[in-house]
């Protein structure tokens, strides 16, 4: 099949079109090395970013992070570099690009992989779309977190919690992710148990209606007042106390809620223990046919 001009009519419309400084161009990464990225433009010249006008994050190794074939936009800061190429910098377009696709991450609620940068007061610094992002010791892990140091370097996945270009504020949060993945572990668990299953638990605490008792592997169940004993009591406290070992029984599952029974519980323990009794031959039973046993085989003159 022959080539003709109408085939290139994309590429000479390119290679046409007058670029001012400050336009945002989007190129394909064609070399990388430790001081520039050079970028094919589709145009009469190739766009150079030096590496200082990459990136602001800190440690950004150009050579590893960047790669031939990539896609890249930056802003034109001059038409000639003076060695007939044009001069760009992605710094640049990221103040103008970043700020809207972190808009789009915040409200998609993607999870994002970064690296923790820098430790600051009251929480530690990663970097999405080359914008540095704060992320808040309270929103480091499910619980508060006093040493972020052991943080830095380290990878952790985020969402962007909130974002103001004007502000030039990007805040980003792991917190909700591991609440959903511990949410999701503690739903897997509870799938597993039956009920009627019977274990010990720990008494964590004490409330008028009941008993909360941690059954270990990250569940707890509640046992309401009227479980507790057979006796009517008016509060938990009269019979428990947080730390006490009890057994338990599952008497149900509902919406990932667990309830307990330690009456219950009880009550089989007790019924066991009961027919291990009547299993046992009965001790005057068992002396009574010895000696017959024995006075049968002695002979009387």
């Amino acid at each position: 099949m022959s080539e003709t001009m109408k085939d290139y009519e994309a590429e000479l419309e390119a290679s046409f079109k007058k670029i001012e400084e400050g336009d945002i161009l989007t190129g394909t990464v064609i070399s990388v090395d430790e001081k520039e990225v050079i970028l094919d433009l589709k145009y009469y010249a190739e766009g150079i970013i030096p590496a200082e006008d990459y990136s602001r994050e800190p440690g950004f190794n150009i050579k590893e992070e960047v790669h031939v074939g990539d896609e890249i936009s930056a802003t034109v800061v001059r038409r000639d570099d003076g060695h007939g190429n044009i001069l760009l910098s992605k710094v640049e377009a990221t103040d103008v690009i970043a700020w809207d696709k972190l808009k789009e991450l915040k409200e998609s609620g993607e999870i994002l992989n970064v690296v923790v940068k820098g430790i600051v007061n009251g929480g530690v610094i990663a970097y999405v779309e080359d914008v540095r992002g704060f992320i808040p010791a309270s929103k480091l892990a499910l619980n508060y977190v006093e040493n972020t140091e052991e943080y830095l370097n380290k990878p952790i996945q985020v969402r962007v919690f909130d974002v103001d270009k004007e502000k030039d504020r990007l805040i980003l949060s792991a917190k909700e992710i591991l609440r959903e993945k511990a949410e999701e572990e503690r739903k897997n668990k509870v799938s597993n148990l039956e009920v009627g299953f019977v274990t010990e638990g720990t008494v964590e605490s004490l409330q008028t209606y009941g008993a909360f008792v941690n059954l270990g592997n990250g569940l707890s169940g509640l046992v309401h007042i009227s479980q507790i004993c057979e006796k009517r009591i008016k509060k938990p406290s009269e019979v428990l106390a947080a730390g006490d070992k009890v057994k338990v029984k599952v008497i149900a599952i509902k919406d990932g809620k667990i309830s307990l029974s330690i009456k219950e519980a009880s009550d089989m323990m007790a019924k066991e223990i009961e027919e291990e009794v009547y299993e046992v031959p009965d001790a005057k039973e068992q002396a009574t046919t010895s000696l017959g046993s024995l006075f049968a085989n002695i002979k009387l003159n």
